[in-house]
């Protein structure tokens, strides 16, 4: 996906390919700026792409237009990061959760008892909360009325676009446990986005792991965190502060800032500040490749679990 400003052409997400298969969580990780939102948008083609293709149960969904797009979007909802910023402000609750059934023609009795069933659903059953505007929330609860307003469709794919990270601490474990919950009762396929790695180890099957628009690492998320091969998710696992100082870290930390997206680097786009670079980093982009059953890295040196540190190969 590719965008104009002043400066120039921004790809903003390159050569980006998963799977997410029916029931599974993805969840999606990297620092600020990587294209883990826009991959999200971008599926359910509120970003339009410039080149490349999604399928959904077996359909192009990049190929469908007008009435046929807008059916699809039933079966795949999207909870934002911005809670409060993602509800209409001149609505009331009750008809921000049901506007999705009025679109699909639901009758009017059956929007009212199908928005009251999600609402105590996702602890909201009061009817003071029904009849109250966004500005009056919370951001717990404007949050739990997202998710509300997601479900009530009975959506088969849900992305989930940092849904916490907005909120406070002591309410993030409620939003993620219903969440988790709501998967299970809606058999829902969730694509999980932060950047918070403690958060999406509990909630993901696999792990997806980008850096400049590009895929670093993926698969399960057992085995990425506890055995990475990318030096790159190595390092994003170092940054979470340790409740044991004495482990201290289990590799160089990085150095330098991203670079910008306008010209990125040539070769590995993590090079620059990447401990292990040689001179075919610069020369030569690594292809994702299988280094171990079930987990995928774009690295020509990757890590080797027992060391830690441990490069595969040498430079040609």
């Amino acid at each position: 996906m590719e965008f104009e400003t002043d400066g120039g052409t921004v790809q903003a997400v390159s050569s980006v390919s998963f799977d997410v298969l029916p029931g599974e969580t993805l969840g999606i990780v990297g620092e600020s700026g990587c294209g883990k939102s826009t991959t999200g948008r971008a599926v359910l083609r509120l970003d339009d792409m410039t080149s490349g293709q999604i399928s959904f149960a077996g359909e192009r969904i990049d190929e469908a237009r007008g009435a046929r797009m807008r059916e699809l979007r039933r079966d795949m909802q999207m909870i934002f990061q911005d809670p409060v910023a993602s509800l209409n402000p001149r609505r009331r609750v009750k008809d921000i959760v049901v506007e999705g059934l009025a679109v699909a023609g639901a009758r009017a009795d059956d929007r009212r008892s199908r928005a009251a069933e999600v609402l105590a659903r996702v602890g909201m059953p009061d009817q003071r909360f029904a009849d109250a505007l966004p500005r009056q929330l919370s951001g717990g609860q404007a949050q739990r009325i997202a998710i509300a307003r997601a479900v009530v469709l009975n959506p088969r794919l849900l992305i989930c676009d940092e849904p916490v990270s907005a909120l406070d601490v002591s309410v993030q474990a409620q939003i993620l446990n219903l969440i988790s919950e709501l998967k299970t009762e809606y058999d829902l396929t969730v694509v999980f986005i932060a950047h918070d790695l403690g958060v999406v180890r509990t909630v993901s099957d696999n792990v997806m792991v980008m850096y400049l628009g590009k895929v670093c690492e993926y698969g399960d998320a057992v085995a990425v965190y506890d055995a990475p091969a990318h030096p790159y998710t190595r390092a994003l696992l170092d940054s979470v502060p340790l409740t044991d100082p004495e482990k201290g870290f289990a590799g160089p930390a990085l150095v330098g800032d991203v670079p910008s997206p306008l010209a990125p680097p040539q070769g590995c786009r993590f090079r620059t500040r990447c401990p292990q670079a040689q001179d075919r980093c610069a020369a030569e982009e690594p292809e994702i490749r299988e280094v171990r059953p079930g987990q995928f890295v774009a690295c020509h040196f990757p890590i080797q679990p027992k060391t830690g540190m441990e490069q595969c190969g040498t430079a040609d």
